[in-house]
This record gives C-alpha cells, structure tokens and sequence, in this order.
C-alpha cells in the first residue's frame, strides 16, 4: 500500500484529523492519538493490540509487522506500509475508532456501515 492510499483510508473514519508529528503524518481522533507513520521505517503505530496478539502477528507476518524496544511495554504493533494489507489497516483502525470516538460517533458509524453493506 502507498502512503496516500493509507492516508485515504486513515481519513476514512469520521472526525480523524491529520496533523504531523516528527515530521511525518500524524492522526488523531477527538484529541487523542489515532495512528502516525514513522519516519525510521515507513511503518504505521497501531494501537489496540494485546501482547499476545502483537506476538502472533510477528510469528505470523515478520515482513509486515515488528516493533522496537520503545514500543514494548505498549499494546501496539508497527507495521510496515508497504506489504500492510487494506483490509488490515482498516481493521486494526476500527478498534482504535471505537476505543477514542465519541459513543455518538461509533453509533452513526455503525448505522452508516450496517446501510452501506
């Protein structure tokens, strides 16, 4: 995946705004963090992974998923753009909307989607 075809799908969910951070693409949800591409390796900072699942993904995909010692004592996972699948990246994005959004915004998220299927 590209970096603009990630950021089309990042901006896809209502209310994430982008701004930069260490001067890279950096997204938040109602002030609070979304995700944000590391500028080290081109690998996005997904949030709402547990440990163990972080571990299976690793075991599962190393070319795609890894994290650095900074990382290890949060549940996260970085994964790396370029062999990331869409399909993926807006799954792990969903969890992270649902954890940061407005319950009002889930709530005409959830509407929208179930219309749209």
């Amino acid at each position: 995946m590209t970096a603009d075809e990630m950021k089309a799908i990042v901006l896809s969910f209502p209310g994430v705004e982008e701004g930069v951070s260490y001067g890279r693409p950096s997204f938040k949800l109602n002030g609070k963090f979304f995700t944000r591409l590391r500028r080290e390796d081109d690998s996005l900072v997904l949030m709402e992974v547990s440990f163990d699942e972080r571990e299976m993904l690793m075991e599962a995909e190393p070319g795609t998923f890894h994290f650095t010692a900074h990382y290890k004592d949060y549940p996260c996972v970085l994964a790396r753009i370029d062999s990331l699948h869409p399909g993926s990246l807006r799954n792990f994005l969903e969890r992270r909307f649902r954890k940061v959004a407005k319950k009002s915004a889930v709530k005409a998220w959830d509407a929208e989607q179930k219309a749209g299927a």
